[in-house]
């Protein structure tokens, strides 16, 4: 009896864990460029790709990355942009959650809109 009732509890355990632990299907990508006003400026650049690295603090931020455009001869390469940012998340709501997270809307607001002239930003889905 005392062998039936461990092998059950066992097995509902591993089950309850597969359940939880399920890895997700999908994930929502963020990818930002941003071009500066005084395009080039090291100062702004290094001030955009800390701030958005601190992004991975809010809530549903699965992966930050930032970083400096790479200069290319390559025509269907766009190397005018200064920054750009990359952001995944598991679902839209993360998304939205931090879209409207204060310090995501703090950081557009007091760095992201001052410094840059043009900002270009494009969501997709990734199917895992």
């Amino acid at each position: 009896m005392f062998k039936i009732l461990a092998l059950t509890i066992v097995t509902i355990t591993t089950l309850s864990c597969q359940v939880l632990f399920e890895p997700p299907t999908q994930r929502i990508n963020h990818v930002v460029f941003c071009w500066l006003k005084e395009p080039g400026n090291k100062v702004q650049k290094a001030q955009l790709i800390q701030v958005s690295k601190s992004f991975k603090k809010i809530p549903g931020v699965l992966e930050v990355r930032a970083g400096e455009m790479v200069p290319s001869e390559r025509k269907v390469v766009d190397s005018s942009y200064d920054v750009a940012i990359f952001l995944s998340f598991e679902t839209e709501k993360d998304l939205q959650t931090y879209l409207d997270h204060p310090d995501h809307v703090a950081a557009v607001n007091q760095i992201l809109k001052p410094l840059t002239s043009k900002i270009l930003v494009y969501d997709f889905l990734e199917k895992l």
